[in-house]
């Protein structure tokens, strides 16, 4: 008995490690200070998820400065600080990327002063940061939604790195050496064969994309908690549902029309095709705020038939057979 407690507990030690390895969310940080600029310890930040109504809270440390962690990706979210003898100061910050660290400072005035409307305006698209632990690129929700895919796969998106190449390298390693985390789970292959992610080889794919958020690519981090990984870190998080009802529903067909038959001057043969990719979402609350959802289907059901060349007696080309190969992915998510 007390050899299967020290196992159980190895096992919890070893997978706390590998979560803690994996970017999941994002942070929000900065300072509550009066007009005079000295801090103000003590003041109450909330910070509200507006599509799902989550909120978080955390009081401002002895120097005035505070950090919220852990925060869903994503957003609008309204972020409040308040002090017993001051003004409430609200600011909107409309969009949280993944692993992002958001410097949102407060300066509060006095109850008894009343003051004109003042309008503060951020400007958080710099390059240079000082928070960013090394070169990383965000793929956010409106560019998956916007920019064409074929495959419909996250390789699709994660080639806007300016550091990848061909086959899911970057920075000049194998694919073998990227590390994928779908929601803090590891997502390699565990047999280390061609393909970097599970069902890879049969052209499927972990996971709809229409179950996915945001995804991060992190390319040698100065951080301790990304690990295991020579080329990159492509961390992406999921979706959940809101306290509104929506969905979405999709079908994209192709065939040997659709495809080249020459190259220069050299013709090809394309044999027959037939791919037909179809799914849907939809998302709700089934209790509003406590309990949201948002599961995810997707079919991809493939025609093909390779070209073979028969013996010269023969005289003649066949091919074999067409088959169907469908793959259905269902994906839920609370």
């Amino acid at each position: 008995m007390k050899q299967f407690f020290t196992l159980l507990a190895m096992l919890c030690i070893a997978g706390t490690t590998h979560v803690l390895g994996q970017v999941t969310t994002s942070t929000i940080q900065g300072e509550v200070t009066d007009t005079k600029g000295d801090p103000l310890p003590g003041a109450t930040i909330v910070a509200t998820h507006v599509p799902s109504g989550t909120r978080y809270g955390v009081t401002a440390r002895t120097d005035g400065r505070f950090t919220l962690p852990n925060l869903r990706v994503g957003g609008p979210y309204v972020v409040t600080a308040a002090l017993t003898g001051f003004q409430q100061k609200e600011a909107t910050i409309e969009e949280l990327k993944l692993a992002q660290r958001f410097t949102q400072n407060f300066s509060l005035e006095d109850a008894t002063t009343t003051l004109g409307e003042v309008t503060v305006l951020y400007d958080a698209s710099g390059i240079l940061n000082s928070t960013r632990t090394g070169a990383a690129s965000n793929i956010t929700r409106q560019q998956i939604a916007s920019l064409p895919t074929i495959t419909r796969s996250a390789a699709d998106y994660t080639r806007l790195v300016p550091m990848s190449a061909e086959g899911g390298s970057f920075a000049g390693r194998n694919d073998q050496f990227n590390n994928y985390s779908l929601d803090g789970t590891i997502f390699n292959n565990p047999f280390g064969l061609d393909a970097a992610t599970p069902g890879g080889q049969a052209d499927a794919q972990p996971v709809s994309l229409d179950a996915i958020d945001q995804i991060n690519v992190a390319i040698a981090p100065y951080d301790v908690t990304q690990t295991g990984f020579t080329g990159a870190a492509v961390n992406a998080v999921t979706k959940s549902g809101t306290n509104s009802w929506r969905g979405t529903v999709f079908g994209f067909y192709r065939n040997k029309d659709m495809l080249g038959d020459k190259v220069e001057d050299t013709e090809v043969t394309r044999g027959d095709l037939r791919q037909l990719q179809t799914g849907f979402a939809i998302g709700g609350p089934i209790i509003r705020i406590n309990c949201l959802f948002l599961p995810t289907w997707k079919s991809n059901a493939v025609l093909t038939s390779a070209p073979i060349s028969w013996p010269a007696a023969a005289r003649r080309d066949q091919t074999f057979p067409g088959y169907w190969r469908p793959i259905w992915n269902l994906f839920p998510a609370f």
